[in-house]
Parts: structure tokens; C-alpha cells; sequence
């Protein structure tokens, strides 16, 4: 299982995923990867993805459950989480399969799209956001699941590097 750790008082909005982000705040996010994609984004930044359900950008999630299932052909041993602050800019909500904009929400002047949990668009149900500029995405730092050893079968707990 996969929680955050406690690092005391937050210094960057985070909105619970089912709240619709409010254009141009700052918010908590996560994105799943693998460790060496990490490593990369560490040292050169985030890049667009060529196409997606959303299309080109960056996806991310504000649920760390739904970051912590990526990519889905890893083992839970390989992936990790980086933890970035997003500025979403102008946000689209996108709520259902076929929506007229959603693959064209960057054209039509949005800089985030928005997928909120449960309407259809992700499998998992779990809460989904696509940004356009990887500039507008700064990494905090990356949670590295590990086993703790001081309880036997207890799931996850993390260790965080800044």
C-alpha cells in the first residue's frame, strides 16, 4: 500500500482529487514512473508524452494511489513517485468519453485538462490530469517504496529523497 509520509505542514495546496482544480493555483500532484525515468526527469525536467487519452503533456494525478500504479508493467519494487507543484494555469474539465475537446483542449486556450474520478474517462476511476508545459511542473521530490522492516506484512511505507 502506498500513503505519503508525514512531513508536517504543507507548503503547496493539496486538493482532494474529487475538487475541481480552480484556474491558475498552484496544487500537489504526483506522477508514477519507473526509477531511471525518474532519475532523467531529476536531471532534465519532464517531457510530453507524444499522445495519450488526453493527448500530448504531461500526466499526472492529485491521488497517490492512482501515481503509485505506474507504469502499470513494473513491478511495485521498480516504480517510483515523483512529487512535483504544478501551476494548472487555465484547467478544461473533461467528464466523459468523446468529449469535444479532449484532445484538443490546448488549442482551445486551456493549459491543464482535468478528468475527474468516476466519470468514464480512466479505467481505475481514479482522478487523472494532463499539462501542457512541462515548465509549469516542478519536482519536490521522489517517494521510493520500501518494505519496513519493523512489521511483517504491513504493506508499504516510503523514503523520501529531496
Amino acid at each position: 500500500m502506498w500513503a505519503e509520509d508525514d512531513l508536517g505542514p504543507r507548503t503547496v495546496p493539496c486538493l482532494q482529487s474529487s475538487t475541481e482544480p480552480v484556474d491558475g493555483k498552484i496544487y500537489l500532484m504526483y506522477h508514477g514512473t519507473s526509477r531511471v525515468a525518474a532519475q532523467q526527469i531529476m536531471a532534465s525536467g519532464f517531457r510530453q508524452s507524444k499522445d495519450g487519452m488526453l493527448g500530448r503533456g504531461v500526466y499526472l494525478s492529485r491521488d497517490l494511489n492512482k501515481a503509485s500504479r505506474y507504469p502499470l508493467n513494473l513491478a511495485e519494487h521498480e516504480r517510483v513517485v515523483v512529487r512535483v507543484k504544478v501551476n494548472v494555469g487555465r484547467v478544461k474539465k473533461i467528464d466523459h468519453q468523446g468529449h469535444p475537446l479532449q484532445k484538443t483542449w490546448r488549442s482551445h486556450g486551456y493549459d491543464t485538462a482535468w478528468c475527474p474520478p468516476k466519470c468514464g474517462m480512466v479505467r481505475s476511476g481514479l482522478e487523472e490530469d494532463c499539462v501542457w508545459d512541462p515548465e509549469c511542473i516542478k519536482v519536490i521530490d521522489i517517494i521510493y517504496p520500501t518494505k519496513d522492516s519493523c512489521e511483517i506484512d504491513c504493506g508499504q511505507t516510503f523514503r523520501v529523497f529531496y
